[in-house]
């Protein structure tokens, strides 16, 4: 054990459970303000939409390298003197960003940021998988994701106009530098090995692989929309101030569905509470089709309706899937690897979302993301079950 003046919370209470949600954020933080990043770009910069879209994929193309590459250390690395060395490395990068104005060095500059965060967050999710109920933790990330997301969705593309994309990669480097700040209070979390339950799912290596497919499905098909969720609006010739604010506001009371996984944990299993909720992202999605109705006043947009729907479903489904994935060893290495594969889904869904929207084909982008949640659901029933048998057994 280290020797620490700061007080440290206990490893498997609720608040080292939102430290810990804080450290395996930062590195990924800009996915939660993505529509925000991806306009600016456009409206800051007058890049397209290919280009602020290759943007956001190569930072999260980056991120899944970085995960990946955790999952080779995590059992071998002083976790804490990496995640100091990855904060740095992290405000670095925001900060050089903010002077990049040509897209091919952005996206080179995104990428390699993406890599020391995505290396960051396989780190912070390999230590949270060491604490008791992963999936509540998750829940914590998310939480903080959403509630956090949601308020730089509502104030920073008012800030572009003025402050250009400064703005948006300065509220990147604060969030690293107060995660920085949070480090000297968590524990320390050693890798172990508990033998019968790891060596148990260890051999279910084929459900494994199914969580990790489903977790990589899950955040393509929910980040492809994301990211052009400004621009879907728009489309439907909604107000930017509407479409921030039905953003914001959506992100918000999607923290219901992360405080659900928080008080529910595995209470009534993963399979039909995951299902069900898959299903409705996928109808949320579908919605956005007609995102041009406004049966009554604002709040009652389509839109709107569509992006809570989806924000709720998105923060609980992707607790579950990550807490999943991390049931199966007790070292952090299958956590780290559904971070990759989450991040991988991440950067994706923007990628594919680039090339299909083209001058505003919005509609096809809906249908993909709606068969990839279909094709989702199918491939998580069999992990989903196999864990809840487990876990009555």
């Amino acid at each position: 054990m280290r020797n620490n003046i700061f007080p440290v919370a206990a490893p498997n209470g609720e608040v080292a459970r939102v430290l810990l949600a804080f450290l395996a954020t930062a590195g990924l933080f800009y996915v939660n303000i993505m529509p925000a990043l991806v306009d600016g770009l456009i409206e800051g910069l007058g890049f397209s939409n290919r280009e602020a879209g290759f943007v956001g994929s190569a930072n999260v193309y980056g991120a899944a390298l970085g995960a990946f590459s955790a999952v080779f250390v995590v059992k071998r690395i002083n976790w804490r003197v990496a995640a100091v060395v990855l904060l740095f490395g992290l405000m670095a990068f925001d900060f050089a960003s903010m002077y990049v104005t040509n897209a091919n060095v952005l996206i080179g500059t995104r990428f390699a940021h993406g890599c020391v965060g995505g290396l960051l967050v396989g780190i912070g999710f390999a230590v949270i998988s060491r604490t008791t109920h992963a999936d509540r933790t998750f829940g914590y990330l998310l939480t903080i994701q959403f509630g956090l997301g949601g308020l730089g969705l509502i104030y920073l593309p008012g800030l572009v106009p003025e402050y250009g994309t400064t703005a948006l990669f300065l509220s990147l480097v604060t969030f690293s530098f107060v995660t920085l700040l949070m480090l000297p209070f968590i524990s320390d979390y050693p890798p172990k090995e508990t033998a019968s339950v790891a060596s148990s799912r260890n051999n279910h290596k084929k459900l494994a692989a199914m969580a990790l497919v489903a977790t990589f499905l899950f955040q393509a098909a929910n980040m492809g929309i994301y990211a052009f969720a400004i621009g879907i609006g728009k489309h439907a010739m909604l107000e930017t101030n509407f479409i921030s604010s039905a953003l914001g506001i959506a992100a918000w009371v999607a923290i219901a569905g992360s405080i659900l996984v928080i008080l529910m944990s595995t209470k009534f299993g993963r399979l039909i509470p995951v299902g069900l909720a898959i299903i409705l992202t996928a109808f949320g999605i579908w919605l956005l089709h007609f995102s041009d109705v406004k049966p009554g006043g604002w709040e009652t947009s389509v839109y709107w309706w569509s992006n809570v729907l989806v924000g709720v479903t998105w923060a609980f489904v992707i607790s579950y899937l990550l807490g999943m994935c991390s049931e199966f060893d007790s070292t952090g290495q299958m956590a780290a690897l559904g971070g990759f594969a989450s991040k991988m889904g991440l950067a994706s869904g923007p990628a594919v979302a680039a090339m299909v929207v083209g001058q505003n084909n919005y509609g096809l982008l809906i249908n993909i993301a709606v068969i990839a949640l279909v094709g989702c659901v199918l491939v998580m029933i069999l992990p989903a079950r196999a864990l809840d048998r487990e876990s009555s057994d």
